[in-house]
Parts: C-alpha cells; sequence; structure tokens
C-alpha cells in the first residue's frame, strides 16, 4: 500500500495524519479540493508537499472507497 507518504506520530501536529517528512496535515489537501481548489493551487500554497506525495495519497483514498472487499467490510 502506499501509507509511505502519511505519517502518524505524537509528536508532530499533535498525531494528525500528515505528509511524511512534513507538517502539512492530510485533511488540508481534502478541505482545497473540497473548496473547489485544484491540486496545483494546494501544492503552490504547500511547497513541502510533492506532486507523487498528494496524488498517492488520493489515490489511496479511491482504493479505499471504491475497493469492494473494503465497502463490505464496512457496510456488512
Amino acid at each position: 500500500m502506499l501509507y509511505n507518504q502519511i505519517s502518524v506520530d505524537a509528536e508532530v501536529m499533535s498525531g494528525t495524519p500528515v505528509f511524511a517528512g512534513t507538517r502539512v496535515p492530510i485533511q488540508n489537501l481534502f478541505d482545497y479540493i473540497e473548496g473547489g481548489d485544484d491540486l496545483f493551487m494546494f501544492l503552490e500554497d504547500f511547497p513541502s508537499v510533492s506532486k507523487q506525495a498528494a496524488i498517492e495519497v488520493l489515490e489511496m483514498a479511491k482504493q479505499s472507497i471504491t475497493t469492494e472487499k473494503i465497502l463490505h467490510e464496512i457496510f456488512a
């Protein structure tokens, strides 16, 4: 899986999931998209996050809601 792009450490942002090697919460990416901004705006505002890292996190989210096995586990 692609978890190497996400870090959860009690010493960094009180354990909030962040992009590995940064203090940028993963939630910020989804907030930008939800607010109508595109990936490039997010990357411009958070230059410590690589395009590859952002895409991998989005891919992980996509897999988590489109994988039949996971959906059956959640909604069974």
